[in-house]
């Protein structure tokens, strides 16, 4: 998948910047040595000197002297519901950083484009959350146990029946938590003998279940599937190293959005490829289920693919569901064995009853069972979505990620100016999410907006007034592309035939 690239100067500057930022830590790190500046640092008790150094100070180099020089960007404590709108408190600090005071003022009416409440669903209407409060009266805040102890409750395989049902699997199961979905679960489906191919861009979470699970781990090129079928085709020609014996297993596994840089998944080619060398597929539709797609089904929907060319649907409540934890579903044979053999299913305490209940009446409003409007959030998301996309090219900023996806990088690049956009941009009211090296490219620091159907039509003016104002001020608008004011009339399918 193609991004555009910024000219080379501002590449040329980031390094620079970058370099220079690391000369100055150098220089600092010498100072605190001399004792000529003072060391926030955890330090080794005197009697402790002789032992192998608990924290190692050149592995916490970058924390020390480039995070710690702008960490008020990060943490910021919210102090109301998190929102289209929330509330700060205000922090300042007296040490560079090193650690904050609350000043006991509040910055009120912060409009958020920073969390994953994609379809609105993190509110606090009375109304809609009367069933939510009944299941807390009726079974409390949480069951203690286990699922295969004392904790299975009715209202667990409700929603268990329900999410088959929305995804269209014969089976699902549900964890408590979204990161331990995939981090449990893929080494209960692979191990030793067996190969992953991952996309480079995978979650986390993705990355340490593949570790996790004693398989081998190779890792194609981003959405590329020329490098994918070259991985598959070796892999069947070649079979396991030394020994050359036939692998268990292949697995491939990406996801739906791509959380960092807003692109979507070429699932029919992958499904093409994983058909033709009989592989199975793992899909993280963490960001894009009831995100994309006409009914919010994800990208099985939006592509018009069969959910059962999928071996293992994997996704979350954390986003469009506005509660916790995970899914897995599939095959009921499949579903069958997790819950015996996942750590997560054994392990885990069951999910809250109140989370449960919350889950349960977002996905019956997303499907329409609850008597309202079928799909109302998710065309106003779509709607949102295109809109902000659509004024941000016009701007020049250059973005990435698929016309349909509510995740929105825009490109800031240079160390100094992802630090000035986060402070300028509160300054205006509006919470961001910037996001610098290492969590990306050390040339493609961003910030990342992520739109949701709570959002109006006013608050994203606002968001796109001042935007356009700071891209002006900090000459953040790299984009060399012309770009048409009618959207309409260009093929949507040309971004991914391109890529």
């Amino acid at each position: 998948m193609s991004f555009e690239q910024a000219p080379m100067y501002v590449a040329v500057m980031t390094y620079l910047g970058f370099g220079i930022v690391t000369l100055f830590g150098y220089f600092r790190d010498f100072l605190r040595a001399v004792g000529l500046e003072k060391c926030h640092l955890a330090q080794e008790r005197e009697e402790q000197k002789d032992f192998v150094p608990l924290y190692q100070d050149f592995e916490n180099f970058y924390t020390r002297n480039l995070y710690m020089r702008v960490r008020d960007n990060w943490n910021r404590p919210i102090c109301s519901l998190p929102g289209p709108v929330f509330d700060l408190m205000e922090r300042v600090s007296d040490d560079y950083n090193w650690t904050f005071r609350l000043t006991g003022r509040t910055l009120h009416d912060v409009i958020n484009v920073g969390s994953y409440n994609y379809l609105g669903f993190a509110e606090n209407n009375a109304d809609f959350l009367k069933t939510v409060a009944d299941k807390t009266r009726q079974y409390g805040v949480g069951v203690c146990s286990t699922r295969q102890e004392v904790g299975n409750l009715g209202i667990h395989e409700e929603l268990e029946q329900l999410v088959a049902n929305f995804v269209g699997a014969e089976s699902s199961m549900t964890y408590g938590m979204g990161f331990a979905t995939n981090s449990m679960n893929i080494p209960a489906l692979v191990g030793k003998g067996c190969l992953i191919l991952s996309d480079e861009l995978n979650h986390t979470s993705l990355i340490l279940g593949a570790r996790l699970s004693g398989a081998t781990i190779r890792v194609f090129k981003h959405n590329n599937m020329h490098s994918l079928e070259k991985m598959l085709r070796d892999a069947v020609c070649s079979g396991q190293p030394r020994t050359h014996r036939p692998w268990k297993k292949i697995l491939i596994m990406v996801e739906g959005i791509y959380s960092m840089e807003g692109s979507v998944v070429r699932l029919p080619e992958i499904i093409a490829l994983k058909k033709k060398y009989k592989a199975y597929l793992y899909l993280d539709e963490a960001h894009s289920i009831g995100a994309v797609g006409p009914s919010g089904r994800g990208v099985t929907e939006l592509f018009g693919v069969d959910p059962a060319d999928v071996d293992v649907m994997m996704g979350t409540f954390t986003k469009s569901f506005g509660a916790a934890g995970g899914y897995i579903a599939g095959k009921k044979e499949l579903v069958d064995y997790l819950r015996s053999h996942s750590h997560s299913a054994v392990y885990a305490t069951a999910m809250s009853p109140p989370v449960t209940e919350q889950i349960l009446r977002a996905m019956k409003c997303i499907m329409g069972k609850d008597g309202s409007t079928e799909g109302e959030r998710i065309r106003q998301l779509a709607e949102n979505t295109r809109y902000f996309r659509a004024r941000l090219k016009e701007m020049g900023f250059i973005i990435y990620g698929n016309d349909d996806s509510p995740v929105v990088p825009i490109l800031l690049y240079m160390p100094g100016k992802v630090v000035a956009f986060a402070r300028e941009m509160l300054e205006r009211k509006i919470g961001v999410v910037v996001v610098g090296f290492p969590a990306t490219p050390i040339t493609e620091a961003r910030a990342r907006f992520c739109l949701s159907a709570a959002h109006t039509r006013d608050m994203l003016n606002q968001v796109l007034h001042h935007l356009n104002e700071v891209g002006d001020t900090l000459c953040l608008k790299f984009s060399r592309q012309k770009y048409s004011p009618q959207p309409d009339l260009a093929d949507e399918t040309d971004f991914e035939l391109d890529s």
